[in-house]
């Protein structure tokens, strides 16, 4: 009997010991599980968050992109009041109204001084975004660019020396005719019936060349010729102008979003006045 409790005894001790097991067992296996899914979840959190900071970055970047970078201008500096040379500087017209565009955009201006000839390609490769140098719009060039709304008329006027048998458009037929090269002076020039065309890298080349009698006109663009005029005595401009244009600025084919965004600039600079006062400062009432 003794030896039946104490089997009954041991059994009860056993099974107690067993189930104290089973339940350890089975707080630890609960315990790591849980341990992993919170670190799962943790690594999940952690990981939405690298996201969040991630979209936040783009965002920012794309933002400082469209409001705090820089805009590329290039342009020939060889086209007062449009645009020259005020020591270090490239002031003028153009580059007046590029600065103020630039500021409505809350963007960063830079400008590059280059032939005009390289003009278009620059903005048509990337590196530039685009070019205002008192371009004129046309059909050819709408082919490589697109055009921002207007914002100057302009002429093509000729430029003899005193005292010239040529009076009128008419007359330069078989002359020999100085241009700057790209211009559209050099392209409508080619128009002229038997003409010498004569291209020079720089306008105040061509007009030189006028005053030592190499050539007999010179076809550029009405406000540089007042200059040019201005300065070398012996020079005049024909009363009739060869051509009239309108001036643009010329950005990438196919980029909207800055062509839309200038225009808005433009439009604003023309309904405040802005626009007309910055033409004032360059170009007085004769």
């Amino acid at each position: 009997m003794k030896k039946n409790k104490i089997a009954v005894a041991v059994a009860l001790c056993m099974a107690a010991v067993l189930t104290a097991c089973g339940g350890t067992a089975k707080t630890e296996t609960t315990k790591a599980a849980g341990a992993e899914t919170t670190k799962a979840e943790a690594e999940t959190t952690k990981a939405g968050a690298e996201t969040t900071k991630a979209g936040a970055e783009t965002t920012k970047a794309a933002e400082s992109s469209a409001a705090g970078g820089k805009l590329v201008m290039v342009t020939n500096a060889e086209f007062p009041p449009y645009e020259y040379h005020d020591n270090n500087d490239i002031v003028g017209i153009d580059a007046d109204i590029a600065k103020a565009i630039a500021d409505k955009m809350g963007m960063e201006l830079e400008i590059q001084d280059m032939a005009f000839d390289s003009l278009i390609p620059a903005v048509q490769s990337g590196k530039a975004d685009f070019t205002a140098a008192g371009m004129t719009v046309n059909e050819d060039r709408k082919k490589n660019v697109d055009f921002t709304d207007t914002y100057a008329q302009a002429a093509q006027v000729i430029i003899v020396k005193e005292g010239s048998e040529i009076k009128a458009p008419a007359d330069l037929d078989g002359k020999k005719i100085g241009v700057q090269t790209g211009t559209t002076g050099d392209i409508y020039a080619g128009d002229i019936k038997d003409a010498n065309i004569n291209r020079y890298n720089k306008g105040m080349e061509a007009v030189m060349a006028l005053t030592q009698g190499k050539i007999d006109a010179v076809v550029i663009d009405r406000e540089p010729a007042k200059v040019f005029v201005k300065e070398n005595a012996g020079l005049k401009i024909l009363d009739e102008a060869f051509t009239e244009e309108e001036y643009a600025i010329a950005v990438k084919k196919g980029n909207t979003e800055l062509l839309e965004k200038m225009n808005a600039a433009i439009k604003e600079l023309k309904d405040s006045g802005e626009l007309q006062k910055i033409v004032d400062k360059y170009i007085t009432a004769e």
